[in-house]
């Protein structure tokens, strides 16, 4: 249900943003299978993103190189990077994103070592005996004289459902004079209720990725396998994607952009609540 509902914020934000333009993609590369072929890996996308290898990826191109970061490589490159066949993005809607990426005044590029990107876990775990889908968001942080990936958050419905905040006249209510009653008043929260997260602040959001390890630690939830993974790129500005990796015969395989969406003022926050399954 949430993928569902991600998806259906990210079509309406892309319908509303999209404008009537044709596909700019200057040198094309027509049905060049040198371009078209599958890009592999993660880190393929970014060298291809901004132009950091060669055409058959045979060569990577460093800051030396005359082609590296070249404009019109990146065009070409950027143009097969979208998945053509299932996600629906618009000629359109690609044509402003390239436009923006490559302009000749200020250009963008994704970086692996940058905030603003982060991964997104699909697995089975082991939950008292039943088997439980999880959310892992993880995300690279500095170690050392390298990088590390890290977990960062996760979504677990069992706690979720333990975790249903009461609203309205079922939330929980301690008088602003509690205090002079030594706040004798919290039996209510403690002993008369069975939700004490009722009497917290209505900012709180439980902590599940510690709930998550504490059960992990005490035995209760045991890794099982990763069944997806998918990415999250907020580093260009105004725009999102999601990156996916799509196994099928043809050219447009592999890790490709399968949802684009232009930002306005507030549209990240949102698309952040919906990604994490925040209300």
């Amino acid at each position: 249900m949430r993928k569902l509902i991600l998806s259906v914020l990210v079509l309406v934000l892309s319908l509303e943003m999209a404008p009537g333009q044709g596909l700019y993609s200057p040198g094309s590369p027509k049905d060049d299978g040198r371009f078209a072929a599958s890009t592999k890996q993660v880190n393929q996308f970014f060298r291809r993103f901004n132009a950091e290898e060669s055409v058959d990826g045979s060569k990577r191109y460093y800051s030396e190189d005359p082609l590296y970061r070249d404009r019109e490589l990146r065009g070409k490159f950027i143009s097969i990077l979208f998945d053509n066949e299932t996600s629906g993005i618009t000629n359109e809607l690609k044509s402003e994103f390239m436009r923006e990426v490559l302009s000749e005044n200020m250009p963008q590029y994704i970086n692996f070592h940058r905030e603003g990107w982060f991964a997104e876990v699909e697995a089975f775990f082991s939950y008292r005996g039943k088997r439980e889908n999880v959310t892992l968001f993880l995300k690279i942080q500095p170690e050392g004289l390298g990088y590390e990936w890290v977990i960062d958050k996760v979504i677990f419905q069992p706690f979720k459902d333990i975790f249903n905040k009461p609203e309205g006249d079922a939330k929980g209510f301690l008088h602003p004079l509690s205090h002079e009653l030594g706040f004798m008043n919290l039996r209510k929260a403690f002993q008369d209720s069975d939700t004490p997260e009722a009497f917290t602040p209505k900012e709180y959001q439980p902590d599940y990725l510690t709930l998550f390890l504490y059960e992990m630690k005490r035995g209760n939830i045991r890794f099982e396998t990763i069944s997806d993974v998918k990415f999250h790129f907020f580093q260009i500005n105004n725009w999102y994607f999601e990156l996916n990796q799509f196994n099928r015969p043809g050219f447009n395989t592999g890790w490709l952009i399968g949802n684009l969406v232009k930002l306005s003022n507030g549209d990240k926050e949102t698309l952040l609540r919906y990604i994490y399954d925040q209300k």
